[in-house]
């Protein structure tokens, strides 16, 4: 009997067994047929496989050291439900193998095997539409996330993110995201649009705190020509570019009140009306809000409607801040060095160990974008082939002194009442203050010279003057 492969794309299968000579032999068979066949020995070499890439078939051995074979199915499946998985067994273990596929697996094959039977089995399952679909959508999953480590690093707070990114992205939730200035809340709308049904279509987006109030309504939702001084001519809004696709409205709580209310409209209509027009357009749109500030307070405080919050908040993502993932730190920095060093055409060899120890310390108010930015500089100061030193960094606000970045500056706190979190919350909390306090004084008071010169948003400088009694 003839097998044929399809050629048009080499398709991949774990191979999974601890026998040495079957794994050549049977590896041999299907590389010999057109498949590319990444190996394993056993069932953790196996789940650590699925981990960083996704076959399009396991075929794997019912008795291996360690747990079995069903044993790392029932965990492979977890990871990758839509990838057919076929048991080898020998003819004594059949009924596990029954036993198997009423557990899901695809199928099973006997030992000793014939190659043919093997080979159609294979064809059989991988001819499977359906799951081939599901297993490209694990495949781009599994690209998005790979991405969003390779810009944002790969700390607890940034798998906890992504692993929501990856729940929410397939939904139609509008999904609101809130984070302090600079911490990547576009590169996360960018992540749910790829991951969406709306990937197809455009992404849009429309920065509202950085529009005059009185063009914010046309941005919106367009205008039609004579509307306004300057409308020479119809112009589509933003929700009518964004059709099909994703419309990510960024710092959403600067918005006005008259237009919240006609962004809810357009939400609630799916239609909108452009200024100066009569006849509503028909709207597709999938919502992604962002915001530097609490809504919830600004709803307090009679500055956001509530009915548009608790519209758009139908799930919510928290971007953590660069103090609060400080393990990322190091990636990021030789990230950033190594874009400098093309952008420079030099060459620099690494941090020193104090540089590292300054980075680590330091409470980043300016978050991702002042640790590229300072990074740039260091790379820029530092001498060729050298490593960047702690003289090369600039601080844009005042660093930990030496006492502080000491750990056994925080010893005689550890009282046992509080955790080693909140000891350094609170430490963070008092040098913040302190530095707030310093500049404010420096600036006779001025808040919108203080907030341009920490780089903070006049919004946010203003909350942490409330809440320290500054």
């Amino acid at each position: 009997m003839s097998i044929e492969i399809p050629t048009e794309a080499k398709m991949k299968i774990l191979l999974v067994d601890d026998d040495d000579d079957f794994r050549w032999a049977t590896g041999n068979i299907l590389s010999a047929v057109g498949y590319d066949v990444p190996q394993a020995v056993n069932g953790r070499e196996a789940l650590e496989f699925v981990e960083k890439d996704i076959p399009d078939l396991v075929l794997m051995d019912y008795r291996m050291p360690g747990q079995n074979g069903l044993a790392v199915a029932a965990q492979m499946k977890r990871i990758i439900p839509a990838v057919p998985i076929v048991i080898i067994t020998a003819y004594g273990e059949i009924d596990s193998a029954v036993k198997a596929m009423k557990m899901g697996i695809y199928d099973y094959v006997t030992k000793p095997m014939d190659n043919n039977v093997l080979l159609f089995t294979i064809k059989r399952a991988l001819e499977k539409q359906d799951l081939l679909q599901e297993v490209e959508q694990l495949r781009t999953i599994l690209d998005e996330r790979t991405t969003l480590y390779k810009l944002m690093g790969n700390s607890d707070p940034i798998k906890k993110l992504v692993r929501h990114v990856e729940k929410v992205a397939p939904t139609p939730f509008t999904v609101l995201i809130e984070g302090e200035s600079s911490t990547g809340k576009e590169i996360i709308a960018r992540a749910i649009h790829d991951l969406s049904r709306e990937k197809d279509g455009p992404f849009v987006a429309l920065d509202c705190g950085a529009i005059p109030e009185t063009l914010v309504e046309s941005e919106l939702f367009g205008a039609m020509k004579g509307a306004f001084t300057g409308a020479d001519s119809d112009k589509p809004g933003h929700f009518e570019l964004a059709h099909g696709g994703t419309l990510f409205l960024d710092e959403v709580g600067n918005l006005s009140l008259s237009v919240q209310q006609k962004l809810l409209r357009a939400l609630q209509e799916r239609v909108v009306r452009r200024l100066g027009g009569i006849e509503p357009v028909p709207v597709n749109v999938r919502i992604i809000a962002a915001t530097n500030q609490s809504i919830a307070e600004d709803v307090k405080l009679g500055k956001f409607r509530s009915d548009l919050y608790f519209r758009m908040n139908e799930f919510s993502l928290k971007m953590p801040s660069l103090k609060e993932r400080t393990e990322d730190i190091p990636y990021l920095a030789k990230k950033f060095l190594d874009e400098a060093e093309i952008d420079l055409k030099k060459t620099c060899s690494g941090f020193s160990r104090e540089t590292l120890f300054a980075l680590g310390s330091y409470h980043w108010p300016g978050n991702v974008r002042e640790l590229r930015n300072m990074i740039r500089q260091a790379a820029l100061l530092c001498d060729e082939d050298a490593p960047i030193q702690g003289q090369h960094l600039v601080f844009t606000a005042q660093p930990l002194s030496p006492d502080q970045r000491n750990p056994d500056a925080f010893y005689a706190t550890l009282d046992g009442e509080k955790s080693l979190k909140e000891i350094v919350n609170d430490r963070i909390e008092a040098v913040e203050k302190e530095i707030i306090g310093k500049v404010l004084k420096e600036a006779g008071g001025n808040k919108s010279q203080v907030a341009r010169k920490l780089q903070v948003e006049y919004k946010t400088l203003l909350k942490k003057i409330r809440l320290y009694g500054l």
